[in-house]
C-alpha cells in the first residue's frame, strides 16, 4: 500500500550530499524493516548522476507533492463494460463484484459513462412505458441476452415496439388483443404459438420448452417474427427482458469524475457536492484506473516523510507543512521548523548530512554495501569540498576515510573524478547553471536566493561576466527576490567570485567587496554557502534592517 510508505527526501535544487543521505537513509530505515521510498525534489545535477551511474544507483522518485494524489492511494479495482451490452450484463458485472458503479469505457478504453445500481433500480420500478422506449431499437441479440436464451429463429425485417406482453390463460380469444411488433411471452403450446406468430409480434419468446415446431418457425419466417427460447421461467423472463436495452443507452454521460493527478483532498471537497457512493478515477488520456469513495477519502491522511539535509519548510517539498513529519537527519541551522507532534530531530555541527547517516550506520551496526559507502564518501566531498569548506569537522574526515577503506578507493583519485565532473559547466547554459545548485532564504523579511556553481577557474565565471548579470537580473525579477546572487567557486583556487542582482545588491558587494580597481574580485577562502556566503549576506542585511 501507497499509504504504508515513508519518504525520506533531501531538499528543493538537490545536490549530492541531499541524495546520498536520502539513498543511505532510506537503505538504513528497510534494514530496519521500515518501507522507505528515497526522494528528489528537483532535477539532479551531473555530479550527483555521475555519482549514482558509478555506483550503480537508480535516480530517486520525483516527490511533486507531500499530500497524497489519487494516482498514490490503494482505489477500488476497476470493473468496467462496453457501451454495446446490455444492462443485464452490467448488472451481472456489479453484483459479481459488489459495486455500486460501473464504468462504461470505450474500444481504447476510454471513458464514456457510467451505469449504477441506481439506474437498474430505477428501470425496475419505473413506469414501462419509459422502459418500452428503451426497447423499441433493442437488437433481438440483446434481448436474448438479457433472457439467458437461445435464438430459434432472427428475422432481419422484425420489428420491435418496445411493448411487452404475457401470453396467460384467458376468457377471450386472442385475435381480441393487438400484438403488432410486441415483445410476447408465452408457454410451451405449439398451437398457441403459431397463432401468436400470425398475430406478427416483434419477438416471441417461450417458456418451458426446448424446441419450437417446424410450422411456427415457416410461420415466423412469413410474418418477420424472432423466435427465442429463454432460460428462465416466465416470472424472470419477464422481469429480465427489460433489462436487454444496451448501456450506451442508459449511461450517465459526463459523469462527475477525477484525474489520478488530484489530490486527494480536493476530491474530497468536490464530493461533498455530490451524493455518489464511488466515483471514477482516470488518468491524462481518459483511461480507467478505479474508483474512489468517501471511505478512501477520509481514510488516506498525508504522507510520511523524513527529511534529511534540509529543516526549513520553505526548502522542502510542497505541501510539507500538511505532512507527517516522522525525522530530520540535518547539519544546517534551525529557522521555520515546527511540528503537531514530536520528531525524532538529530541535527549536528558537521560538514556533510552523509557524515550523519554514516554515523548512524555505525552506532546500530548496520554494514555498509560496498556502493553506498562510495556514493556516501562522494556525498561528503562534495559537501565539503575535499575538506577545504570551514564547515568540515574531523569526524567529517574520519568517517570518509572508512568510507574509503570500506568502498576500496583513494579519497585523492576519486575526488579528482568528481570533481572534474561538476566543474565541467561546458555546453550548459548560464539559466541551467544558476539553477543546478539553488537556495532560497527569508533575512529579516529580504527575499534572497544564493547559487553556486563550482568552476575550475575564476576566468571562467568573468569571462560570462555580461550573459550571467543579465540573466541574473531577469531571475530576480521574475522570481521577486530583494537580493539574488550568484557564486562561483574554485575549489583549485580557493575562493569564489560574486555577482549580485536586485534592489539590495550592494549588501552583496558590501558583504563580498572588490579589490581597488578590481571586478569580480576572487573571494579567498569563500567556498562554503552555508557557513561563508550566508552569514556574511545575513550580518550586512541585519546591520540596515
Amino acid at each position: 500500500m501507497e499509504q504504508n510508505r515513508v519518504y525520506v527526501t533531501g531538499h528543493r535544487h538537490p545536490d549530492t550530499d541531499s541524495v546520498a543521505a536520502a539513498i543511505g537513509y532510506a537503505f538504513y530505515k528497510r534494514a530496519n524493516g521500515v518501507k522507505a521510498i528515497p526522494c528528489r525534489l528537483g532535477k539532479l545535477s551531473a555530479e550527483t548522476k555521475y555519482l549514482l551511474k558509478r555506483f550503480g544507483f537508480e535516480q530517486p522518485m520525483l516527490l511533486e507533492d507531500a499530500r497524497y494524489k489519487l494516482g498514490e492511494i490503494d482505489l477500488d479495482e476497476p470493473v468496467s463494460i462496453s457501451p454495446d451490452k446490455t444492462l443485464f450484463e452490467a448488472i451481472q458485472i456489479l453484483q459479481k463484484n459488489n459495486r455500486q458503479i460501473c464504468s462504461v469505457l470505450d474500444n481504447d478504453g476510454k471513458l464514456l459513462g457510467i451505469v449504477t445500481r441506481s439506474d437498474a433500480a430505477d428501470l425496475s420500478m419505473g413506469d414501462t412505458a419509459s422502459t418500452s422506449k428503451l426497447l423499441q431499437d433493442t437488437p433481438v441479440e440483446c434481448i436474448n441476452t438479457a433472457v439467458s436464451g437461445r435464438i430459434v429463429y432472427q428475422d432481419p425485417e422484425s420489428r420491435i415496439n418496445g411493448k411487452v406482453s404475457i401470453i396467460a390463460l384467458t376468457k377471450e380469444k386472442l385475435t381480441d388483443f393487438d400484438f403488432k411488433d410486441k415483445i410476447l411471452i408465452t408457454g410451451n403450446d405449439p398451437k398457441v404459438h403459431k397463432e401468436l406468430v400470425e398475430m406478427g409480434p416483434g419477438v416471441l419468446i417461450v417458456v418451458r420448452t426446448d424446441e419450437v415446431a417446424p410450422e411456427v418457425i415457416e410461420a415466423a419466417k412469413k410474418h418477420h417474427v424472432s423466435i427465442i427460447i429463454s432460460g428462465h421461467e416466465t416470472m424472470n423472463t419477464s422481469r429480465y427482458v427489460y433489462f436487454a436495452p444496451r448501456v450506451s443507452r442508459i449511461m450517465k454521460r459526463n459523469p462527475v469524475k477525477f484525474y489520478a493527478s488530484e489530490l486527494v483532498e480536493d476530491a474530497g471537497r468536490k464530493m461533498l457536492r455530490s451524493r455518489f457512493h464511488a466515483y471514477p478515477v482516470i488518468d491524462d488520456n481518459e483511461k480507467l484506473l478505479g474508483y474512489v469513495s468517501r471511505y478512501h477519502v477520509m481514510n488516506t491522511g498525508n504522507k510520511k516523510i523524513i527529511l534529511v539535509d534540509h529543516n526549513e519548510f520553505s526548502q522542502s517539498v510542497k505541501g510539507i507543512e500538511k505532512a507527517e513529519v516522522l525525522e530530520v537527519i540535518d547539519h544546517h541551522r534551525i529557522n521555520d521548523f515546527s511540528t503537531n507532534r514530536p520528531v525524532a530531530f538529530r541535527n549536528e555541527i558537521i560538514g556533510s548530512s552523509a557524515t550523519i547517516v554514516a554515523t548512524i550506520f555505525r552506532e546500530n551496526q548496520i554494514p555498509f554495501p560496498k556502493n553506498l559507502a562510495g556514493l556516501l564518501l562522494g556525498a561528503i566531498l562534495s559537501d565539503t569540498l575535499k575538506f577545504q569548506s570551514p564547515t568540515t569537522t574531523p569526524k567529517d574526515i574520519a568517517t570518509a576515510q572508512m568510507l574509503a577503506g570500506v568502498a576500496g578507493l583513494d579519497i585523492d583519485e576519486f575526488a579528482k573524478d568528481m570533481f572534474s565532473v561538476s566543474a565541467n559547466i561546458k555546453g550548459k547554459t548560464i539559466q541551467e547553471l544558476l539553477n543546478q545548485d539553488i537556495k532560497f532564504f527569508n533575512i529579516e523579511g529580504c527575499k534572497t536566493m544564493i547559487s553556486q556553481v563550482i568552476v575550475t577557474s575564476a576566468d571562467t565565471a568573468r569571462a560570462m561576466e555580461s550573459q550571467v548579470q543579465q540573466m541574473l537580473d531577469v531571475f530576480t525579477k521574475k522570481k521577486g527576490l530583494d537580493l539574488c546572487i550568484m557564486a562561483f567557486t574554485s575549489i583549485l583556487e580557493n575562493g569564489s567570485v560574486i555577482f549580485a542582482s536586485g534592489d539590495k545588491a550592494a549588501w552583496a558587494h558590501e558583504a563580498f567587496p572588490d579589490k581597488e580597481g578590481e571586478t569580480l574580485t576572487l573571494q579567498k577562502g569563500v567556498l562554503s554557502r552555508k557557513s561563508q556566503l550566508l552569514p556574511r549576506v545575513t550580518a550586512v542585511v541585519q546591520k540596515y534592517s
